[in-house]
């Protein structure tokens, strides 16, 4: 991936963004879900910038496989400012550093099978391991801690507002199996807002929309992730609902200048949508555009038994990005291209 030429325009437009860089400098950043759709972009951010702006920032990435790693991180995997780390965030991390500077944790079941196949993983990742995270930071010092929370947290849409702001609070049905993705994310804000209170962490939190690109997972389970999959083994879009599920998404290299923007300049205890209006689109308009561009139909299909268990039950989730644009940030692709990009990446790599 990082020798592709599309991706690595991404990284770098990134990596240029006028965005307070010099916090980063000589600094130690330690991401959790580093091998993932958002976290292993992030990390090649931030070694380019390392490696090309001499910011010669430490990133230690967690992960749980270490061969999965080696092939996303393999360029620098012997550079000194890159350590991986193979490690469950259920239980306490151990490092023999005296200090990490920034923690951003990142780690969490992110997609519908998971979240019915392995319940409790999602609901303890989310709970012990960012009291586990949070812990840590305390413990070394942290100067911010950054929690990657979900759209997920406002729930259904009310029929009161077009747009989530961070305010907003929607329905869930917390006595349910897919309740755990959501109600966990919930609680893991609370944490961090009681660190902040009681060990007076210095805490942020994003909460990202449904996110795409190239750096997808083969195993993702989520709508847009098989639709993009289908895309590029030239095979028509399955759609497994009538699709009128009206979302927020948001491209790779937008949520991780999102996410940076919010470590770098947002505001201690605040939480900030990563959200581009643009990108707002019915689930089966979005299986429309892959299905023009892949030159194939969009076909129904009844989802089986796990799949329906892992969907989430909010029929529209738009997410306003007001409060994150006070901040300076602006997105760089629409729904359209950014779908149309990922595609070219990764048909480009098969």
């Amino acid at each position: 991936m990082i020798n592709n030429t599309l991706y690595n325009e991404d990284v770098k437009y990134v990596a240029e963004l006028d965005l307070p860089w010099e916090k980063l400098q000589n600094r130690s950043i330690l991401i959790t879900g580093a091998s993932g759709l958002i976290g292993s972009f992030l990390v090649d951010t931030l070694m380019y910038k390392s490696i090309n702006d001499n910011m010669k920032c430490k990133v230690y990435a967690i992960g749980r496989n270490e061969n999965k790693a080696k092939n996303i991180f393999g360029d620098y995997w012997n550079n000194d400012d890159f350590k991986f780390i193979s490690h469950d965030i259920n239980t306490p991390l151990n490092l023999n550093v005296e200090k990490i500077d920034y923690v951003l944790h990142m780690a969490s079941n992110t997609h519908p099978v998971a979240y019915s196949t392995d319940p409790i993983g999602t609901i303890t990742a989310n709970i012990i391991g960012t009291n586990n995270l949070l812990n840590f930071a305390v413990e070394h010092s942290s100067v911010r801690f950054l929690f990657v929370s979900s759209n997920e947290i406002y729930g259904e849409n009310r029929g009161d507002v077009e747009f989530f702001d961070e305010q907003y609070c929607g329905y869930i049905n917390c006595n349910t199996l897919r309740a755990g993705y959501p109600e966990s994310k919930r609680c893991g804000e609370a944490l961090c807002q009681a660190y902040k209170k009681q060990k007076d962490l210095d805490i942020v939190i994003s909460r990202l929309t449904r996110s795409y690109g190239p750096t997808v997972l083969r195993t993702d389970t989520k709508a847009i992730s098989q639709f993009i999959n289908n895309g590029i083994n030239n095979e028509d879009i399955v759609l497994k609902s009538k699709g009128t599920q009206y979302y927020s998404y948001t491209y790779m290299s937008d949520a991780v200048s999102g996410l940076l923007t919010v470590l770098l300049k947002g505001i201690n205890g605040e939480a900030y949508n990563i959200a581009n209006e643009n990108s707002d689109i019915m689930l089966k308009d979005l299986a429309q555009i892959i299905a023009n561009y892949s030159g194939h139909k969009v076909v129904f299909e009844l989802p089986d038994e796990i799949e329906k268990a892992g969907y989430s039950k909010a029929t529209k989730a738009r997410l306003s990005s007001k409060k994150i644009k006070q901040l300076g940030w602006k997105p760089q692709y629409n729904i359209k291209n950014g779908i149309e990009r990922t595609l070219s990446i990764l048909k480009s790599l098969n």
